[in-house]
């Protein structure tokens, strides 16, 4: 018996969904030899700029593409405003999270979120306890992972406030989309999403030390070239017009944070941080990483530089967390979550472990800090013996994992040699808060499974990427 997944371009009887409908035409209209064309033209162009990544650690880790589809994910404007209000909900109310568990810890005495969940989590960081970020904002850069089931919710799969990345992806999408398809692009009004790397100097701009310059020096801080997402840091540096900096061009003098430069030493103000809080100061957190900036804990508790991220937000990506959003957003705004999460067990309480394991088979089962598609079961693709050995995991340690349906992840048409086929897609919007509000670009990137069948868009596990468009809306015919 076969599965029913929505497909976002075409109804049950075959005929286009209206923001769709010019891009059925253009794909009848185009001939597969130019498809092809155009798609190896992406791929070229990719090369050429050097848009690659590789998950270290693997014995195949060599630099590779994120394989593009040339066929554009299609929003309305009325379809993205209603999820936009969503995610300005969910990330305001996981900035005041934030600031709460840190400070006053009132969800925890109300006994809406367990205090185990917070303490225990591995990135919960005692170190800020008791002292406020500027102006109260943790996450200054969020990644909400988005998926749709059906025409009508929007769920969000997983939130992403460490260090979420992908943003170069969704920006070179376009640029290369507009140089192959201008064609596409004449037929539609498209909501533009250039302006991204704008709309974040400002918001890092704006949460500055109270004491920066008028004009005050931002950095970019990566691990180094080595770090799967390097293109990425040293894109938003070319973009923001800005430093790429490593911990070592760095130094720390009476709590002040100082950047080597040809002309001595320069103050800086705000550091967007791509490094994980074990790295960031070796006199704070991990006394072996070369990577940090000795001091940069007491410089940042010293009110004299922005971190972005907060060190500590990685709490807001566990998954256990996640399954308390509801109650986090209804606690702290008094409104009910604007966009559902996907059904969750925990495992940690007797009655859904129960659960979990009698229907392992159809069930997704995640580690709670698991993140890329790693340390999961996907039950109806898993052998027995895979089962069986998760299983033997979940009884020894059932806090560390929740579990999921199999979702029916919504489909989009990609093209391949053999011609154009619905692909399972999920998305990922950047929203960025700073104390003159909250911005989001209109779209965001949108990651596809290309293998037939699957529901795994990560990269690291075979998934490509698209273009994603908000356009004005089209009635339907």
């Amino acid at each position: 018996m076969s599965v029913e997944f929505f497909d976002e371009m075409t109804r049950g009887d075959q005929s286009p969904r209206a923001v769709y409908a010019r891009i059925q035409q253009w794909l009848k209209d185009t001939p597969p030899d130019v498809l092809a064309s155009r798609r190896s033209q992406a791929e070229l162009m990719f090369r050429r700029i050097g848009i690659t990544f590789a998950v270290y650690g693997q014995a195949n880790a060599t630099e590779r593409l994120i394989p593009f589809d040339i066929i554009p994910r299609v929003m309305s404007r009325t379809e993205w405003t209603k999820l936009e209000k969503g995610l300005v909900q969910r990330v305001k109310a996981l900035n005041m999270f934030l600031a709460d568990i840190y400070n006053r810890r009132d969800i925890i005495r109300a006994g809406v979120v367990p205090e185990d969940i917070i303490f225990r989590n591995p990135h919960f960081r005692p170190e800020m306890t008791g002292w406020r970020v500027p102006h109260d904002i943790y996450v200054h850069i969020a990644g909400i992972d988005i998926v749709r089931i059906d025409d009508k919710d929007f769920y969000v799969l997983e939130d992403n406030a460490r260090t979420p990345s992908g943003v170069s992806y969704m920006l070179e999408n376009r640029e290369v989309m507009m140089r192959l398809a201008p064609d596409l692009f004449a037929r539609h009004r498209v909501a533009p999403v250039e302006n991204y790397t704008d709309a974040l100097l400002s918001s890092l701009h704006s949460v500055a030390p109270r004491n920066a310059a008028d004009d005050p020096t931002t950095v970019v801080l990566t691990p180094g070239q080595y770090n799967s997402a390097y293109y990425e840091h040293s894109f938003l540096a070319d973009k923001l017009g800005v430093e790429l900096v490593e911990g070592r061009d760095l130094s720390v003098r009476d709590d002040v944070v100082y950047m080597r430069t040809t002309r001595g030493p320069q103050r800086v103000d705000v550091i967007y941080r791509r490094l994980d809080d074990d790295f960031l100061d070796p006199l704070c957190f991990r006394p072996d990483s070369a990577l940090g900036v000795p001091g940069l804990m007491s410089a940042y508790r010293a009110g004299n530089v922005t971190l972005a991220n907060a060190v500590g937000t990685g709490i807001s990506d566990d998954k256990a967390v996640y399954t308390y959003m509801p109650d986090i957003i209804r606690f702290y705004l008094g409104e009910e979550a604007l966009l559902k999460n996907v059904p969750t067990w925990r495992c940690r309480e007797p009655d859904a472990l129960k659960y979990v394991l009698e229907h392992l088979p159809e069930l997704v089962v995640k580690e709670v800090n698991g993140s890329g598609g790693y340390g999961m079961l996907v039950g109806p693709h898993a052998s027995k013996t895979e089962i069986e050995a998760f299983a033997e995991k979940l009884k020894h340690d059932p806090s560390n994992f929740i579990a999921q349906p199999t979702l029916k992840l919504s489909t989009c048409p990609a093209s391949f040699d053999t011609g154009v086929a619905p692909r399972h897609v999920d998305l990922r919007p950047f929203v960025l808060s700073g104390s003159d509000g909250v911005r989001i670009v209109p779209g965001g990137l949108t990651r596809v499974a290309l293998k037939e069948g699957s529901l795994v868009v990560n990269s690291s596990q075979g998934g490509g990427t698209k273009d994603t468009w908000v356009i004005d809306d089209v009635l339907d015919a």
